[in-house]
């Protein structure tokens, strides 16, 4: 089983890279949109 993570910072959905707060990519400011996308590629909610 995978468990997807989403993290905020700031109002902001973002990944880090292995919690370095200096590595993060930006998925933007919807939580909401990022769930959809896990969706669509198969996440089962």
């Amino acid at each position: 089983m995978i468990i997807p993570a989403l993290d905020l910072i700031d109002g902001n959905v973002v990944r880090l890279h292995q919690g370095d707060y200096g590595q993060q990519r930006d998925y933007g400011n919807d939580p909401l949109l990022r769930l959809q996308d896990y969706q669509q590629q198969g996440a089962q909610v």
